[in-house]
């Protein structure tokens, strides 16, 4: 991927484009040409957030200065929040059937799971296989890429699930930069094609 490469997000924090910075930054002015001919939806919104795709750098709001055919001018200041934060906060709507495998609890072999969505710091998941809260597996992420298999540990149960499957939420852990990268660029790439869809019915 392309050096200094951000997603461009709107104020709900939703991606709508991804840019890249051309040039050096002078000061808090940053020249960027916004890709895939979506100049016109970033051109709608008064300011917009900036994300790295590249690194877990920090994050920055803009101000469009002006613009001219594919290329915008920001006046650009740092965002004080964690950026870090705001990628695990990203989250796409994506159905994808997978596997889990124990690490942790008393049952072996692996199950069947349907996702419900995912993020850079999670992903919920439907399963008719009971799971406790803390528990830890692995999970095949397929839309990476190329597939990952990710440690997660369970954080809750979805209490308006009264019925099999039930829906869980977990996060991600012990990843390496590397994953973490695959992972980023899934997230993003999935908000920005437009790819996220409503999870499919566990089956």
């Amino acid at each position: 991927m392309e050096q200094n490469v951000y997603l461009l997000l709107d104020s709900a924090e939703r991606a709508i484009a991804r840019g890249q910075v051309k040039g050096k930054p002078a000061g808090q002015l940053w020249q960027i040409e916004v890709e895939d001919g979506k100049v016109d939806e970033v051109l709608k919104q008064k300011t917009v957030k900036l994300l790295s795709m590249m690194d877990a750098g920090p994050s920055y709001e803009g101000t469009i200065v002006r613009s001219r055919n594919d290329m915008i001018q920001l006046e650009v200041t740092r965002l004080e929040e964690d950026a870090g934060d705001m990628r695990k906060n990203l989250r796409v709507l994506v159905g994808f059937k997978s596997l889990i495998y124990p690490l942790s609890g008393t049952w072996k072999g692996r199950r069947p799971v349907v996702s419900r969505d995912l993020s850079c710091g999670g992903v919920a998941f439907f399963t008719d296989h009971s799971l406790r809260v803390g528990e830890q597996l692995e999970m095949v992420i397929p839309v990476t890429s190329q597939p990952l298999v990710v440690g997660c540990q369970v954080l809750r149960i979805r209490p308006e699930q009264a019925s099999v499957p039930l829906l869980y939420a977990a996060k991600f852990i012990n990843m390496c930069h590397d994953e973490e990268i695959l992972l980023r660029e899934a997230v993003f790439n999935l908000q920005l094609r437009g790819r996220a869809k409503p999870a499919e019915r566990y089956a």
